[in-house]
């Protein structure tokens, strides 16, 4: 992969992040990266030749938002690891469906819940700060937590 379009689609992920105060979502794909490597090695190729292909130039190009190119892509590892669905918890608590290519919501939660009910949801986006209701819905669905500590 050329090393300058990393360069560009990096420094264009920090100045958004700055700009906007978002949350990096890399700290999440790191470790759904990892776990997908020891799962299913294809998936993980798959997800390897995404971020290369598709991930790194189109935002390199200023094709997409970064932060949205990079939710996608957290739901893209999301949805490699359990099939299930994509939701956006708002600031209230409510759950939306995700919609692909919607403008980047900075105050909502975005949650991949499998379709195994024994699986834990997967962070795909997390606000700069979470809300009271977005904090619990973090506890149960993601941490496991039955009571609020």
């Amino acid at each position: 992969m050329n090393s300058d379009l990393t360069k560009k689609a990096e420094q264009l992920l920090l100045t958004a992040l700055e700009t906007t105060g978002a949350r990096d979502p890399r700290e999440f794909y790191r470790d759904q990266l990892r776990e997908l490597r020891e799962l299913s090695p294809e998936k993980y190729e798959d997800a390897a030749t995404y971020y290369k292909g598709t991930l790194i130039p189109s935002i390199a190009a200023g094709e997409m938002d970064p932060l949205q190119a990079w939710a996608k892509y957290g739901r893209l590892l999301a949805l490699a690891l359990a099939p299930g669905e994509t939701v956006q918890i708002d600031e209230t608590g409510r759950a939306s469906p995700y919609v692909e290519d919607s403008s980047f919501d900075l105050s909502s939660m975005m949650l991949h819940i499998p379709t195994d009910m024994s699986s834990k949801a997967t962070v795909v986006t997390l606000p700069p700060t979470l809300s009271e209701a977005q904090t619990a819905t973090y506890q149960v669905l993601v941490a496991g937590k039955q009571k609020l500590v």
